[in-house]
């Protein structure tokens, strides 16, 4: 059953939808028997009711979701789109009900008798965000006494509880990941279970795979181990809190006893990091948009999410496990599933190349880069002007990152191996390979089985991902609606992010991103898509990816999450090209001295323009 979300509007005696967002579905008319009492200029679900490449679309309504103008309707409105769920069917909650709330002394006996490691004695802590319910990983550190460190990744064991083939695995493997949106989280498992007895809360037993590894003084892996274990975390951390804790080398309050192991994880991250950048991972920075809600779901600020090192250590400590596992199952040969990023795209990457040689820049990057390559030049366009949009129009060359049960190698990370192993409460191949860890640690392996599920679960968990940051993308583009609707007229300043045939994309200082419509402008402007620049017919003047100047928040349309601008001072915002202007002082001096001088009776010379650039 194909749904659509949209308006309904009244066409002749029925109605009609324009469906939201990408949809294979176009124009949907609706016959007066199937409106099914829907009041007109409300947001509806619709029933596709032809095939969807009909070339005349019919549908029913489903659903009355509301008011368009309201915010909770523009949000059920942007979950409904994507296909996605708010509620769990019965069944699943049934079983996440049934889980334990809290370990039993003799359920952790029941485990420790099959091999099961007790860590609870380890001093351990996980580190997240202050927001965060479901806390899936922890760390403990120790420093070895011939120098190098052992590093412990306790990640939830969330297959113990989510069972092979019953409702909850089920619905989890159709979700393919928890949700998270701007104003809610829709979790890939019930909350009984990822706010839970699966999430590593703080003073409370828990199951976890563990990951255990030893790193000479150099940060080279020299043993390491997997197993399943008890753990109990001894602290609640936060970023923040580690970031003061490190930057001033001084406990804030409740972290008194775990400076030591704050010191020692700075010391392993910052050779993670080291090694990184010797290896050639790539690494962009992107600003993630925070909205901040009151609690009446009313926005009322947005911001660049601040990431400091502390957020770089725990993803540094997450590679190592997610790297160690790959390698490990790699080896021995089993059904598995891996995270894989592949070569990037030379077309894209010579229009990339094209974008540096316009804006003069002289970078080298061969036809075939290693991501040694790449990453060199990440680093020398963060110093140019633009640099964010240059970043993004270099990551717009690269292949996306996908689930594969072929593992092809990590071009991103700059890594033949790599797995998503960290986070089984809201990543289903997580969860999967959990599964496929216990197997091989308990003797129970279903290889046959696994074999034939890991490439239908790599091509469902990636799509489901997709859809997953289109609807997060989408709610935070609500959002932002809703917040610059109360600002119109305010001025900030902004930089060109990007160009579509209609106008110009500008980025303004909260990360949140409007558009300039050239109709808006004192001039025609063809948008050039070889060159990526727009220029003015008359006036040439031009505009580039990366030029900053200040806007005014013009006009904004809550209801399809648009926020148009307009430039404050037009005249002195891009630049003249010159380059056109000096071409035809050129002609206009060549006919003036009498060469080619036409007769006095032909037609005046023009100058000559270029031809307007292709639009999208």
């Amino acid at each position: 059953m194909v749904e659509v979300v949209g308006i309904l509007e009244m066409q002749g005696r029925g109605g009609q939808v324009m469906p939201e967002g990408k949809s294979q579905v176009g124009l949907v008319a609706i016959a007066p028997e199937d409106l099914k009492g829907a009041p007109f200029g409300m947001k509806v679900v619709v029933e596709i009711l032809t095939p969807p490449d009909a070339p005349n679309a019919r549908g029913k309504v489903v659903e009355v979701l509301g008011d368009p103008m309201r915010p909770d309707v523009a949000m059920e409105g942007i979950i409904r789109m994507h296909g996605l769920s708010q509620s769990f069917p019965a069944e699943v909650l049934a079983e996440a009900e049934a889980a334990p709330t809290e370990l039993s002394s003799e359920m952790i006996a029941e485990e420790l008798a099959t091999g099961r490691q007790d860590l609870r004695t380890l001093k351990t802590m996980t580190i997240d965000g202050l927001d965060a319910r479901d806390l899936d990983d922890a760390i403990s550190i120790e420093s070895l006494p011939e120098g190098g460190w052992r590093l412990w990744v306790h990640i939830a064991d969330v297959s113990y509880y989510v069972r092979e083939g019953s409702a909850l695995d089920t619905e989890a493997q159709l979700r393919g990941n928890s949700v998270y949106l701007a104003d809610r989280v829709l979790p890939m498992l019930p909350p009984a279970l990822s706010n839970g007895i699966c999430s590593l809360n703080p003073d409370a037993d828990r199951l976890a795979m563990t990951v255990v590894i030893d790193f000479d003084r150099q940060g080279s892996l020299v043993d390491g181990d997997i197993f399943e274990s008890v753990i109990r975390s001894d602290l609640r951390a936060n970023y923040e809190d580690v970031k003061l804790c490190l930057e001033q080398d001084a406990p804030q309050p409740g972290y008194e006893n775990f400076m030591t192991e704050l010191r020692l994880m700075s010391e392993l991250a910052h050779i993670f990091s080291d090694k990184a950048d010797i290896r050639g991972a790539l690494e962009f920075n992107f600003p993630e948009t925070k909205v901040v809600l009151d609690s009446e779901g009313a926005v009322t600020n947005i911001y660049p999410y601040p990431v400091s090192f502390a957020n770089e250590l725990i993803e540094q400590f997450m590679i190592a496990a997610n790297r160690f596992v790959g390698q490990k199952f790699r080896e021995l040969s089993l059904p598995f599933l891996y995270r894989v990023h592949d070569n990037p795209d030379s077309e894209k990457l010579e229009r990339f190349r094209q974008l540096l040689r316009m804006q003069g820049k002289k970078i080298k990057l061969s036809d075939s880069p290693s991501p040694h390559e790449l990453a060199s030049v990440l680093k020398d366009i963060a110093e140019m002007p633009g640099s964010e949009a240059l970043q993004s129009l270099l990551l717009r060359s690269l292949a996306k990152a996908i689930y594969s049960a072929d593992p092809i190698g990590h071009f991103g990370l700059a890594l033949k191996d790599y797995s998503h192993f960290t986070s089984p409460i809201r990543r289903y191949p997580d969860l999967f390979i959990h599964r496929v860890i216990r197997g091989f640690l308990r003797g129970e392996m279903r290889l046959e089985a696994w074999k034939a599920l890991a490439p239908q679960i790599a091509e469902q968990c990636s799509k489901t991902e997709r859809t997953a940051i289109m609807a997060e993308r989408d709610s935070v583009d609500q959002k932002v609606a809703e917040y610059y609707a109360e600002r119109i007229g305010e001025v900030y300043e902004g930089q060109i992010t990007g160009f579509v045939g209609g106008g110009m994309f500008v980025q303004l200082p909260s990360s949140a991103e409007g558009m300039i419509p050239f109709r808006s402008m004192d001039d025609y402007y063809s948008y050039d898509e070889v060159n990526m620049t727009v220029r003015g017919r008359s006036k040439q003047r031009l505009f580039r990816i990366g030029d900053r100047f200040e806007v005014q928040i013009a006009s904004v349309d809550v209801v399809r999450r648009r926020v148009d601008l307009s430039m404050v001072d037009e005249k002195k915002s891009g630049r003249i090209d010159l380059s056109v202007r000096s071409k035809s002082r050129g002609k206009s001096a060549k006919t003036e001295s009498g060469r080619g001088r036409k007769s006095e009776s032909s037609a005046p010379v023009k100058p000559t323009t270029k031809k307007k650039g292709k639009r999208k």
